[in-house]
């Protein structure tokens, strides 16, 4: 059960690892955007999405590779502990 519950908290911290940067941008971006927004009184919702969806699609792409080779080495793990997770459960 130990095994287990190591990979479900490997999984759970990988997934912190990979989403919190790209929510940390896509909150900058859009609180800057807000107060510009608020500075010049344009509400527009196009205005306020667009550049956070830039980021994101940019943080993607320079960090996916990355992001899976993660996940991939993740799964290798978890299938070779395979026959130790199912003997115990």
């Amino acid at each position: 059960m130990e095994t287990l519950s190591e990979v479900v908290r490997e999984a759970l911290i990988l997934s912190a690892v990979l989403c919190l940067p790209v929510l940390a941008v896509a909150t900058a971006i859009g609180t800057a955007v807000a107060v510009l927004q608020a500075a010049t009184q344009i509400q527009e919702q196009t205005l306020s999405l667009l550049p956070k969806l830039l980021a994101v699609g940019l943080m993607v792409a320079l960090f996916g590779g990355f992001a899976l080779g993660r996940c991939g080495s993740l799964l290798e793990r978890t299938v070779r502990l395979l026959p130790q997770i199912v003997r115990t459960a």
